[in-house]
């Protein structure tokens, strides 16, 4: 497991406009399909990456937290599936459904939405305001596979709470931490 940590884009970049298929039922997903809402929250995660394995449980109940706020949350896979084929989107699909996720699962293929995020790692999380600014990014939790600490979802959750109560979200950010994106 190589340690990659996430870049930290700048607080109060815009969202990056993206267009993936779900890879449970097809259909396009994007930033537009979530106007009106509080927030948007953009997660970067994979299937076989220790990390993330370590934390889907806690995704999954995100999402069904989640579900009904005003809060659109999308997963992003943009792994290499040539090198990595535990990241197909058939086995994402079976991810998803297995983990009861509420949330659309995209499959960025070409690699061009990780790249316009500067995600690193997976899990990478990216959470915009309203107005869809960048106001959290960094990690879920201080929960790593090994080091014994609960995940909670603790960082990320008081994030969201504050996106959806228009109050300022903390500035102490500490970034996350996870396998690298598999480039092409």
């Amino acid at each position: 497991m190589a340690l990659t940590q996430s870049t930290m884009l700048a607080l109060g970049t815009i969202v990056p406009d993206f267009e993936l298929p779900d890879v449970v039922s097809g259909e396009m997903i994007g930033p537009g399909q979530f106007a009106g809402q509080q927030g948007l929250l953009v997660m970067f995660i994979c299937r076989h990456c220790p990390y993330v394995v370590h934390v889907q449980e806690e995704l999954g109940r995100l999402g069904r937290d989640c579900a009904g706020k005003s809060l659109g949350v999308v997963a992003i896979s943009s792994n290499d599936v040539d090198n990595y084929p535990d990241d197909h989107p058939d086995r994402l699909r079976a991810m998803a459904r297995e983990l009861e996720f509420t949330f659309p699962y995209c499959y960025d293929e070409n690699q061009a939405v990780a790249r316009a995020f500067t995600a690193a790692c997976t899990p990478d999380f990216f959470l915009f305001d309203k107005t869809r600014k960048l106001v959290y990014r960094g990690q879920l939790d201080d929960s790593r596979p090994g080091n014994g600490k609960p995940v909670t979802g603790k960082d990320l959750r008081a994030a969201i709470d504050a996106v959806l109560a228009e109050k300022p979200v903390s500035q102490d950010q500490r970034p996350s931490a996870g396998c690298n994106i598999k480039w092409k």
